[in-house]
Order: C-alpha cells, then structure tokens, then sequence
C-alpha cells in the first residue's frame, strides 16, 4: 500500500506541474500576443499646399522605423488658409486622443497650447517662440511644448541685403504681410528694424482675410514706386502663393520670398531654413517623446543649414539679370 501511495502522489505532482506550467504558458502566450498599442499622432498645417513639408515629416518617421498604418498612425488636418479653424481643429485632434500633436503655424501652435496642457506639441515655429509666449526660453522651453524654431531676424536682414545686391538701385521695398496674424506682424517689425540698419525705406502692404486685397496692394505698390517686393510667408498668403507670384511677374517686379516652394512657383528669390530639414527633424522630437522624454526636457532646435534659390526663369521674364556674385552663392537655380 505505501508504495501505492506513494506512485499516487508522485503522479498527482505530476499532474499538478503539468497543470500549473500549462497555466502559465496560456497567460504568458495570451499575455504575448495582446495587440500592441499603436501610436496616434496629430499633424496640423496652415495650407494644403504643405504637402512637399508632411511628406518630409512621414520620411522622417520612415527613418526612424515608423511606418503609418503599421506602427504609427497619423491624422492630418489642415486649416487651408483659414486661420479662425485652427482652434476648432486642434479640439478635434484632443477628442481623438492622440499621444502628441505636430503644429506648423503660431495660431495653430497658441490654440494647441490653449486647448491642452498634458498633451505633448511638437512645433514648427517660423516666429520666435520665446517672444510670443509659446515656450519660457530655447534651452529649457517647460510645460508641453517643444520643436523646432526658424528664427527670422537674422534671415530679414540677409534678404533685404540680397535684394540691394540685385536691385542696386533700389529706393523703395514693399513688404506683403497678413495684417490680422501675430507672426507677420513680428517679421514686420523685424524688417523694419533690418530696413534701418541697411538706410533703406520701408513700404507696408497690408492684407486682410479671408479674402486679401492682392490687386490692392500691387496698385499701391506701383503707386508709390515700390521696387522689389518681400512677401511673409503665413497660412493665408500661403493660400495665395500663385496669384501673388502671377502679380508679382505681371508688374515686373522683383519678389524675395520666405521659402523655395514660392520660389518653385515662380517667385524670383528666396532665402531660408530648409524647410525639409526642419520637418525631417519633427520627427525625431515625435520618437524621442513616445520614447518616454518630456518635451519640457527637450531643447527647441534652431537650423544651422539655409539655402539661396534663384528662378532664372522669372529673372528674364521681369527683365532682371543676377549678378554673377550672387547667382554663384545661389545653393539651386531653377532655369
């Protein structure tokens, strides 16, 4: 009998680890297989004519082993020009709680901050952040906001300096600006304070949306003998970038713009951060945020990289030449 027993018990023990190691492999296995969560990111533009800028961005994230629809999700909003939908938007973006927000233009980035204070914003700021109350300082910007920033003072005055190396004999220089946004208002007056320095006159053509006045503008510009012209690049000129260029030719007049897709469509000139560079980079800040890091603990980059494109083409239609000196610094020509 006890060696009975005794085979019992060795088979209940049996039985019972067999039982127990079963157990644990369904939950470690159930526990294994549970679907991982997917990243949802948010990614809101001024204009739909940023596309060259998101497919920069979606590169990026390709870089750094996100593909959209796999391992990352990306819900794309735009305001189109329009910048009173840029709160509306953002809410929307919350509602659908996604892990951070990508923003491309100050309103957008001031009614994100408005709308959340837990959700990370990764921005792309072409106005000093610091100025306008976005962040407390570049190196330690706090709170949920983080990104890139395009500082323009420097760029303002290199522009107005290109522009008297081609236009040496130019009296007068017209800025298009949108006079109801808060980041054209700052390049104004960062143009202004370049003009001075440089003992050129300053002309201001203001516009207003949603319909701005660009015939407007380009007869008071003509009226007053403005000679080249510098358009601030903002969603709602942005959503006029043809007719401005198409005006621009049709007058003659020499047009230096904030960005090389202006220059693309037909704009003489532009100087500026590489705007795919600064996207590509976005990304970067969205993997090291879902990551862990705090955007409070992420330093705001500035470019170190800005490129001179030059349209040939709009040159010799206007009946302008480019100085050698100046086209031989130019980083592309478009002919």
């Amino acid at each position: 009998m006890t060696v009975i027993s005794n085979q019992w018990s060795a088979f209940s023990n049996r039985v019972f680890y067999f039982a127990l190691c079963t157990i644990l492999f369904t939950f470690t296995s159930a526990k294994a297989q549970q679907p991982k969560k997917v990243p949802r990111i948010g990614y809101l533009s001024g204009t739909g004519s940023e596309v060259p800028n998101a497919v920069a961005f979606r590169q990026g994230l390709r870089d750094l082993g996100y593909i959209e629809g796999k391992n990352i999700l990306v819900e794309y909003r735009s305001v189109e020009g329009k910048l009173d939908r840029a709160s509306s938007l953002v809410a929307e973006l919350v509602r659908l709680k996604v892990d951070l927000v990508v923003v491309t233009f100050l309103v957008g980035i001031r009614a994100a901050k408005d709308a959340t204070k837990t959700t990370p914003i990764v921005m792309v700021s072409y106005a000093d952040p610091v100025e306008t109350g976005i962040i407390d300082s570049l190196a330690r910007p706090g709170g949920n906001i983080t990104g890139l920033a395009a500082l323009a003072r420097d760029l303002s005055r290199k522009r107005l300096e290109l522009l008297k190396e081609v236009v040496p004999r130019m009296s007068r220089v017209g800025v298009l600006w949108d006079a109801d946004a808060p980041g054209p208002a700052i390049s104004f007056k960062e143009y202004e304070v370049a003009a001075r320095a440089l003992k050129i006159q300053l002309r201001s053509l203001e516009v207003r949306g949603p319909e701005p006045n660009l015939d407007g503008a380009f007869e008071a510009a003509l009226k007053e003998r403005v000679g080249p012209l510098i358009t601030v690049r903002n969603p709602l000129l942005g959503r006029y970038r043809n007719p401005i260029v198409e005006l621009a030719t049709k007058n003659r007049l020499p047009l230096m713009c904030e960005g090389s897709e202006y220059v693309e469509a037909g704009c003489l000139m532009s100087y500026s951060a590489i705007d795919a560079d600064l996207y590509r980079r976005a990304a970067t800040y969205v993997n090291n945020i879902l990551q862990g890091a705090k955007p409070a603990d992420l330093p705001v980059e500035q470019p170190t990289k800005f490129e001179l494109v030059i349209n040939l083409r709009t040159a010799k239609q206007i009946g302008l030449t480019i100085p050698p000196n100046v086209l031989a610094r130019a980083d592309r020509v478009i002919r």
